[in-house]
């Protein structure tokens, strides 16, 4: 993969990561289903509310990985046959993602009126010097 030009500077050492993580946040910013809002609901809260009308608890999933907050939705097929007259209410499946910096917590997860609501907490930042002795 070519190296992107913010990255090139020979003081940005270690950065690797941080260069894949913007690549595949690039990827994923043309998703628009299922929509969604992020609030901030004080100085140290965050919360994601997803629209997911016609999923039930049962039909998502909320895993954490690598600083990644992953939701999946996911419909189990009727097996009753339906003939519906319109269908406007989506019935696919999903995966969003959301990076996270480091030291987020996933705080609480529930639904409410078609939304599930995802709430995350920003520890208090602690500043850490100390000196480098010189052998």
């Amino acid at each position: 993969m070519p190296r992107m030009p913010a990255f090139n500077s020979p003081f940005l050492l270690g950065f690797d990561q941080l260069e894949q993580l913007l690549d595949n946040v690039s990827k994923n910013a043309g998703e628009g289903y299922p929509p969604y809002n992020i609030e901030q609901l004080d100085p140290a809260t965050i919360r994601i509310s997803i629209a997911v009308a016609g999923f039930g608890r049962a039909d998502l999933a909320i895993s954490l990985e690598n600083n990644q907050l992953i939701i999946q939705g996911k419909q189990i097929e009727d097996t009753i046959e339906t003939t519906y007259l319109y269908r406007g209410i989506a019935a696919r499946q999903f995966v969003r993602k959301f990076v996270l910096a480091d030291g987020m917590e996933v705080k609480d997860a529930h639904m409410e009126n078609g939304l599930l609501h995802v709430d995350l907490e920003r520890p208090v930042p602690q500043e850490i010097s100390r000196q480098i002795k010189i052998r």
